[in-house]
């Protein structure tokens, strides 16, 4: 039986629990099964190799998702990630086997919406739908200012709402 050293059990209790909301960031950076479990292994890595540097343990889950935001930026210093469709993502894990087809298909507008979303707005987004974050932490992940995360969310928004009617409308037609 491998027994745990009190380091490793207030890392795992610290961070563990952020692993699914992790998995989900990493695939909608980028949208890439098997990328997305290996920047989520090195996320972990290297927040273990800097755990001392953590200083509030109130801040544990921002620090981990921008050590998986610069740990994805790193990889792609020098090329541009391929574009692929969201297809295969899965908003609700639990209840996808349970899904009308109408349900299916809006999930798959609204996925598409978001993936046409420009990264400026697309991000602070996803920070805030998947990883749960206040527009302050955001801001201080994103380095921007806390009004700029508003704007940002406020234009992401806006954008869904005239993708999603306009994808409604032609819905209507067909």
């Amino acid at each position: 039986m491998n027994i745990m050293n009190s380091q490793e059990r207030k890392f795992d209790a610290l961070l563990g629990k952020y692993y699914d909301d992790l998995y989900r960031f990493a695939f909608w950076l980028c949208k890439q099964e098997h990328m997305a479990k290996d920047l989520v292994q090195e996320t972990y890595l290297r927040a273990w190799r800097a755990i001392g540097s953590l200083k509030d343990e109130k801040a544990a889950k921002s620090w981990i998702f921008t050590i998986l935001r610069r740990e994805f930026a790193r990889q792609f210093e020098r090329k541009i990630p391929p574009i692929s469709s969201l297809d295969d993502m899965e908003f609700d894990i639990e209840d996808s086997d349970h899904k009308t087809p109408d349900q299916v298909m809006d999930i798959d507008i609204t996925r598409q919406a978001m993936a046409d979303l420009d990264q400026k707005y697309s991000e602070p987004l996803l920070l805030q739908i998947i990883g749960g974050f206040s527009c302050d932490e955001i801001a201080e992940q994103l380095n921007i200012s806390k009004s700029a995360v508003m704007t940002q969310l406020f234009r992401a928004r806006n954008q869904l709402k005239t993708q999603l009617s306009r994808e409604s409308r032609i819905g209507n037609k067909i």
